[in-house]
């Protein structure tokens, strides 16, 4: 069984080939291909939906033929055509989501919506090996704290505002980083030369956290500071960073007491991070436990991940008809009905 895996929920255009050998108990699972295409938009500025949206289509169908020769396969060898059907911005979800119903329609193929937080955790659980771990979901639209039960991602806590990529990419652009590879990783090379640690608001409510104000507070004083010669572009990527993440390690700890689990999976693509993953692991060491996180292939947004979902929602006889092919900008991981696991 193989399925066709279609993501662009933000700038990222992703077409995924996943097989599923069902002779085996269970499956067999090979990644037959994995390509991205990336948006960059200027330094110093934002990627805007009718731009996203605009590359997807540009890119989308040239991506498809370059999977499929990849894994060596021809539409009928495709089982099932899976896509974002959201969160993410309406303009690219909806450039993908056509062109899935196309494909769909003239190959005579099941289509699957996948929630794209669900991608995220599945495909971390494929790769990692993790079995029932408290999932840490960090990008640059969502911030959730996550654990699975009864059928169900239940969100423990999340972001009462903006996420934590959100914070770090508009930071970047206060220091008018590039955008390419990424603006969060370009903050996180330049946090690596940074020592001096400027205090700056730190907001856990509970099991949720809040964004908003520590940005508002370093984009408001940057200029000042660097002016000064007080700190470096780098202590105030240093600072940013150590004050969000301690945040995040706060409230997975957390939910780790809560459900008694020993596990923490990192999805998404802060997850990339190794700062992150560092001060997770240190945490986690404590309690005797241990930190799951995938490489950049698969932290960020990619489409195998949408196939490995979606195959697997498949495999239990889901499907998505074409009247419901439409795509929602919210889309709560808890609203998925989680049947493949026990």
């Amino acid at each position: 069984m193989i399925a066709l895996g279609l993501e662009g929920s933000a700038n990222k255009l992703g077409v995924g080939l996943i097989h599923h050998d069902m002779s085996t108990t269970p499956p067999t699972v090979t990644i037959l291909s994995n390509l991205r295409h990336t948006y960059h938009p200027p330094p110093g500025e934002g990627f805007l939906p009718k731009d996203t949206a605009l590359h997807h289509r540009s890119h989308i169908l040239e991506l498809i033929k370059n999977a499929m020769a990849e894994a060596k396969i021809t539409p009928k060898d495709i089982s099932v055509i899976c896509f974002t059907k959201g969160p993410g911005m309406g303009g690219p979800l909806t450039s993908v989501a056509i062109v899935a119903r196309t494909l769909a329609l003239m190959w005579k193929k099941e289509l699957v919506g996948v929630n794209h937080c669900v991608g995220h955790i599945e495909m971390g659980r494929q790769i990692t090996g993790a079995e029932n771990p408290v999932v840490l979901y960090v990008s640059g639209g969502n911030t959730q704290v996550i654990a699975y039960a009864e059928k169900r991602y239940r969100i423990f806590g999340e972001a009462l505002d903006i996420a934590v990529g959100n914070c770090l990419d508009r930071f970047a652009r206060v220091l008018n980083l590039p955008n390419e590879p990424a603006p969060g990783y370009n903050i996180e090379q330049l946090a690596k030369k940074g020592s001096k640690l400027l205090d700056l608001p730190y907001t856990v409510k509970g099991m949720d956290v809040s964004f908003s104000g520590v940005l508002s507070y370093i984009e408001t004083n940057a200029p000042i500071l660097l002016a000064s010669g007080e700190y470096t572009e780098a202590d105030l990527c240093f600072s940013l960073q150590e004050t969000v993440f301690a945040m995040l390690v706060e409230t997975t700890e957390r939910a780790m007491a809560h459900i008694g689990s020993r596990e923490v999976l990192i999805v998404g693509g802060v997850g990339c991070n190794m700062r992150l993953q560092e001060m997770m692991s240190q945490m986690v060491n404590q309690r005797g436990g241990m930190v799951f996180a995938t490489d950049e292939r698969f932290c960020i947004d990619n489409g195998i991940m949408i196939a490995q979902a979606g195959i697997l929602a498949y495999q239990t006889g889901y499907t998505t008809p074409l009247e419901k092919t439409w795509c929602t900008q919210r889309f709560r991981t808890d609203e998925v009905f989680v049947a493949w696991r026990e």
